[in-house]
């Protein structure tokens, strides 16, 4: 059994599609971050997107826990054409491609980016190389909102869309447990 502790990085108060784009984190309530490091297992290394927002929160709740390799597959979804865009200007630009984006996740992508199933396949892979490389015991992640998702889904066996009806906020924890009888959500978007 394995014990994921998935955590989205501090808020970045962007407005716009940010996936790739390497934004800094406010990492100013520090209450918030005392609770969510308390309510993390002691001993489980801390591993991260290698994006500056996961960076700088894994460094924040760390404490002396070990900790691994950024991992560049634990990105946020890329939005390709549309980093940078709200979501009203990227629907001025591709109006029906945007609206498949969101509605029907799956093999739809944004124009230069990638799509949730491709995504998905991405962070999975990441999440089988941190399997490799850390044999047994918990693991804490520091992610993005996206990369949560993909995992949520992967535990509870939902389809794209019914993932996104999860909420993800800043600074919440999502606990997973895998196992040889299946998998389960301890909890989603906590706020400890």
């Amino acid at each position: 059994m394995r014990d994921w502790y998935w955590l989205r990085h501090g808020p970045t108060h962007a407005k716009a599609m940010i996936g790739w784009t390497d934004l800094p984190a406010d990492l100013g309530d520090k209450p918030a971050l005392a609770r969510l490091a308390a309510a993390l297992p002691d001993a489980a290394p801390v591993i991260s997107s290698d994006l500056i927002r996961a960076v700088t929160t894994a460094d924040a709740v760390q404490g002396g826990r070990a900790r691994l390799p950024s991992l560049p597959g634990l990105r946020e979804i890329h939005f390709g054409d549309w980093e940078g865009l709200t979501h009203a200007e990227a629907e001025a630009r591709d109006p029906e491609t945007i609206y498949a984006f969101w509605d029907a996740p799956g093999p739809v992508a944004a124009p230069g980016g990638e799509s949730w199933d491709a995504f998905a396949a991405r962070v999975n892979a990441a999440v089988a190389r941190i399997e490799a490389q850390v044999p047994a015991g918990p693991v804490i992640v520091v992610a993005h909102f996206g990369a949560i998702l993909t995992q949520v889904q992967r535990a509870l066996d939902l389809g794209p869309r019914e993932a996104f009806a999860h909420k993800i906020d800043p600074l919440s924890l999502t606990h997973l447990r895998f196992g040889p009888g299946g998998a389960e959500a301890v909890c989603i978007n906590h706020r400890p």
